[in-house]
């Protein structure tokens, strides 16, 4: 019996040319190899093509859920009675070397920037403005597509402290409406235009299911930075401000935005990482 197993074993190495269960390992390390060529080869080919000098440093895994550090109002920001509303903060508390990149409005809808971002796989969170997104609901969806969260930056784009609570609510609830319709969930982010509010905005917002209003500690443009800070200088967790503009608003367009970004942030040596995996 004991023979006939052995060679009934031997037969069936001989069947398939010697090729055991370890064999396997070589060839499925070598294919491995290859597609991790194949995948710098496409990263040095994407950056070449968008004129990006330096390759984005990879961003860290982020927090999981227990890890994150709340999310608290900056100091000085904080309105009259803002116990139980959301918090207002232009920076995340965190430990690693990351920024934020969004981008609000939505008036340029430039494909260019769609490929950039998608083929050099750069993170970033929208705050769109229905009177200029509606013009093309389908970009916005293209976008959401590749990953990119869509949120709240009100329906008019109006001075939100010149409105009564019910004109606030009006926008706010309303630009939630538009974005759960378009684009199947309402926001829990929430910009005010121009960066300004009241209690009535918070409680607004809170009422129409926002949790946090993320605002910014720099901007970036195509031909230049601002800072709210004295130092000029990136931080952990500090969120960049952008918009959707093109050449006919500034000085270049929006890829050529997203080449001043990545320059200062590699060379600070910041990776990009996405806002809400922060939150």
């Amino acid at each position: 019996m004991l023979v006939l197993l052995a060679v009934t074993a031997l037969a069936a190495g001989c069947a398939d040319g010697g090729r055991g269960s370890g064999s396997a390992g070589p060839a499925a390390g070598q294919q491995a190899a290859d597609e991790l060529r194949q995948e710098r080869q496409a990263r040095a080919a994407a950056l070449k093509r968008w004129g990006v000098a330096r390759p984005p440093l990879p961003a860290p895994p982020p927090p999981g859920p227990a890890e994150r550090t709340r999310v608290k109002t900056r100091k000085g920001f904080e309105v009259a009675d803002h116990e139980g509303l959301p918090p207002v903060f232009t920076t995340v508390p965190t430990g690693d070397k990351v920024v934020f990149l969004t981008i609000d409005d939505g008036a340029e809808k430039d494909p260019a920037f769609l490929r950039m971002t998608s083929e050099l796989k750069i993170p970033y969170t929208a705050f769109l403005s229905d009177y200029l997104v509606k013009e093309d609901y389908g970009y916005f969806r293209r976008m959401q597509a590749t990953g990119v969260v869509l949120n709240n930056h009100t329906l008019h784009h109006r001075y939100l402290p010149g409105l009564s609570y019910a004109g606030q609510k009006r926008e706010i609830c309303g630009m939630q409406d538009v974005i759960a319709k378009r684009y199947g969930k309402r926001p829990v982010l929430f910009r005010p235009p121009f960066g300004n509010y009241n209690e009535d905005t918070l409680r607004a917002a809170k009422s129409c299911g926002i949790e946090a209003v993320p605002l910014w500690n720099e901007e970036v443009f195509a031909d230049r930075w601002e800072y709210r800070e004295w130092d000029r200088d990136l931080h952990p967790g500090d969120i960049v401000l952008s918009h959707f503009r093109g050449r006919e608003d500034g000085k270049g367009t929006m890829p050529d935005m997203v080449r001043r970004f990545l320059e200062l942030v590699t060379e600070k040596g910041y990776a990009v990482a996405r806002l809400e995996d922060y939150l």
